[in-house]
């Protein structure tokens, strides 16, 4: 298991990432931790659509991609959301490259059998061009686009699913999704919400099937417990600050941690594969 942190970076966070969550992934990177960034850009895409006048449409809170919208999808994840991260990084002192799993077909993927439109499911990890870039002293700045195995069609995929995909076949030693929340929050009698600590993908199952997770945390506890499936050591849902981060990388405790749980790990994320299709 190699040292690497694979920073999940979701599209309705990073306009509020503060200038010091990039000083602490500069200051990480410079102590010589290995750093991968993947990202998102749903907020960015639905504005860029509103301006061509194309409406965006969602089936059971997954994105419809049809080729109008693909492109728009393309634009706006590999350029300017993109290009934005890897400016923000640089002024904070990172060294940081941008590029997209379309690039030496890195995410390769094929589409889906849901109505979903050009929406990838990946099927093969390349992870020579993340690790090249690592080995330069550069960290990976990766936008969630895929390409058919042919390479004639680009596919969109879910951030979260490409960032769990992409820490496996790096052989990552943790995947940090950044969001908007604490971690994974737990209604209390009195009206208020706990934050969940650590958990596992039993726990996660009965908290789906409770209704205490959610919406959009859904595909984050789904890339979660893939990840764990393919040997990332841990997975840690958290907010996206320097604090959070600093404590993640260096071990201690923040956001909401999921650990494997020895050989039944499969059977409860397999179950809750087939329960969500």
């Amino acid at each position: 298991m190699e040292e690497i942190v694979v920073i999940k970076c979701g599209g309705s966070t990073m306009d509020q990432l503060p200038d010091s969550f990039f000083q602490a992934i500069a200051s990480l990177q410079q102590d010589g931790k290995k750093l991968v960034i993947v990202h998102g850009g749903g907020p960015a895409i639905n504005a860029m659509l509103d301006r061509v006048q194309i409406t965006p449409q969602f089936v059971d809170g997954q994105r419809v991609t049809c080729e109008d919208t693909l492109d728009v999808v393309e634009m706006v994840l590999c350029g300017s959301i993109n290009k934005a991260l890897v400016r923000r990084l640089t002024r904070a002192g990172a060294k940081a490259w941008g590029v997209s799993g379309i690039d030496g077909q890195t995410i390769v993927a094929e589409k889906t059998g849901k109505p979903l439109g050009w929406v990838g499911e990946i099927k093969q990890m390349n992870a020579a061009i993340p690790k090249a870039i690592l080995t330069q002293g550069y960290l990976p700045v990766i936008a969630p686009l895929s390409v058919s195995t042919d390479g004639g069609n680009t596919f969109n995929v879910n951030a979260d699913v490409a960032a769990g995909a992409v820490a496996a076949a790096l052989g990552a030693e943790k995947l940090v999704m950044v969001t908007d929340v604490p971690g994974i929050l737990r209604p209390q009698a009195d009206g208020s919400k706990a934050l969940v600590q650590e958990t596992n993908a039993r726990e996660i199952a009965a908290m789906i099937a409770d209704e205490v997770i959610t919406g959009g945390m859904i595909p984050k506890v789904t890339a979660a417990l893939d990840a764990l499936g393919q040997g990332v050591e841990q997975v840690v849902i958290c907010k996206g600050t320097a604090e959070d981060l600093l404590a993640v990388c260096a071990g201690k405790e923040a956001g909401t941690t999921v650990r494997q749980m020895g050989g039944e790990l499969h059977e409860y994320s397999n179950s809750f594969h087939e329960s969500h299709e």
